[in-house]
């Protein structure tokens, strides 16, 4: 289908691609890793992968959208030829999958900024609280419907009423709330040992290889790169938009959402209890990963003055981050069968309704939600490296010259990219695989059993299944997406 959409400007396509990669994994996600991960020593690789992986996967995607005007279906089919139809399907099913519970989590943030607004979170048993919310199983599918309502309705609204319409709103929001709230924690008593915590590195810990794997996870998990979202906006870009400058302000843009998030929680923990204490709860997950957030958070904002407003602000911001995000997921499902042939309201109505049934499962049943977030989180390493792939299946330098550095680059690429594309970013996917499989096959557990919730063995037949599928109709669907382009 012919694409006739765009971003109005190249400050509407930045908002827009913040938005996608600013979500709750920069507010709900960044303060854990850190505390689990040595504090400031974690920063350093952090900031290292997102030059040598987040940034450079974040070119080629915007490379591939603008050049295919393609979703991630086509994009792979008419960049390296059709046969190879089904890299692309695999990219854009496993963000997909992930929308699914993205949406549920969504939902948790609204319904939390609810009950923030309503006093419902003070003085009350965290623990408890989020038990009863998941007790009620009616609750969660209900804001889970409201999520991708919302975001069904954005999408559905087109590119610019749409989406660049509500980024524009949503991302501004979101800084200036993140701003606020960590400047106000920054003014705690205590809150200094949050800053020497979050910035002071120990040295010696960068010698533990986990802190270097977990950073390269968090970076290529957070900005997004990999996803398929970014590509699925270029689609909307002018021919001659900067592609290096662009993927280095989202890139740089996403990871100070992340230290902000950071420095507005990490000192207020540690403003509110003794140190020891406050690296166990900076740790704890939960279930589901919702400790910090949705149990810990509610009882130490109450202990600070004008605690209910700021916990208010603090889950306005979860609401803004999740959204910006979902909405980048629901149009790259949207983009795929618009290729296929669905005029747009056709095609939000399919997603949105799919996701929104694909994702009870996880809205009622915590152990299947965090089944889906191993299976499918992890599967983004396999998203990044089938781009990186595609690139040198095109040529690396042939994808530099012809398809980024035609653009009005502000920045030189350079021959780094070469190297990057086809050494570094293989070497990095194969040392962070081979690491979860040694992991996920000596956890004690049954590692092959396919149906267990973390297992090496539920994510190699989820894997395999959805691979099979998409090898065996990759000619049909590249017919239908296609068409008779090459």
């Amino acid at each position: 289908m012919r694409v006739n959409e765009s971003f109005t400007s190249r400050y509407g396509l930045l908002v827009a691609a913040l938005g996608m990669a600013v979500g709750t994994g920069n507010i709900w996600r960044f303060p854990r890793i850190v505390a689990q991960n040595g504090g400031g020593a974690f920063l350093i690789p952090w900031l290292i992968f997102l030059f040598l992986w987040a940034i450079p996967l974040l070119m080629v995607e915007t490379a591939m959208g603008r050049h295919t005007r393609f979703g991630t279906v086509g994009a792979f089919g008419k960049l390296i030829g059709k046969r190879f139809t089904w890299m692309g399907c695999f990219v854009g099913w496993c963000t997909m999958a992930i929308t699914f519970y993205y949406s549920v989590v969504t939902g948790w943030c609204i319904k939390y900024l609810w009950a923030a607004l309503g006093g419902k979170l003070l003085g009350v048993d965290g623990s408890a609280y989020w038990e009863s919310f998941q007790a009620t199983t009616w609750e969660p599918i209900f804001f889970h419907l409201c999520a991708m309502g919302v975001g069904g309705f954005i999408v559905y609204r087109g590119v610019v009423a749409g989406i660049e319409r509500a980024s524009k709103l949503l991302i501004p929001t979101l800084f200036v709330i993140l701003v606020i709230a960590a400047a106000r924690a920054l003014t705690l008593p205590g809150a200094v040992d949050g800053l020497n915590y979050l910035f002071n590195p120990n040295w010696a810990d960068l010698l533990n290889y986990r802190i270097w794997l977990e950073a390269l996870t968090q970076s290529a998990w957070s900005t997004g790169a990999g996803w398929g979202l970014l590509l699925t906006y270029s689609v909307y870009t002018r021919s001659k938009d900067d592609i290096v400058m662009n993927s280095l302000t989202i890139g740089l843009g996403n990871n100070a959402a992340s230290l902000l998030a950071a420095m507005a929680i990490i000192p207020t923990v540690f403003a509110v209890l003794p140190a020891m204490q406050a690296s166990e709860v900076l740790r704890d997950s939960g279930p589901a990963s919702t400790g910090l957030t949705f149990i810990w958070l509610p009882r130490l904002f109450e202990q600070i003055p004008y605690g209910a407003f700021f916990l208010v602000l603090f889950f306005l911001a979860l609401v803004v981050a999740a959204f910006s995000s979902l909405i980048a997921q629901i149009e790259l499902g949207t983009r795929i069968f618009m290729d296929a042939g669905l005029p747009r309201h056709r095609a939000v109505a399919f997603v949105a309704s799919g996701a929104f049934l694909l994702g009870i499962p996880s809205a009622v049943n915590l152990s299947f939600f965090s089944n889906q977030d191993a299976v499918w989180g992890i599967g983004l390493m396999v998203s990044g490296f089938l781009f990186a792939v595609a690139v040198r299946r095109f040529g690396a330098a042939r994808f530099r010259e012809e398809l980024i550095e035609p653009a009005n680059n502000d920045l030189p690429i350079g021959k780094w990219f070469d190297f990057i594309i086809k050494f570094v970013i293989p070497v990095e996917f194969a040392v962070m695989l081979g690491w979860w499989l040694w992991q996920a096959s000596t956890s004690g557990e049954s590692w092959w059993n396919p149906f267990a919730v973390f297992t090496l063995g539920t994510c190699l037949f989820q894997w395999t299944v959805m691979l099979l599928v998409f090898w065996i109709f990759n000619d049909r669907i590249a017919a239908r997406t296609l068409g008779e382009e090459q």
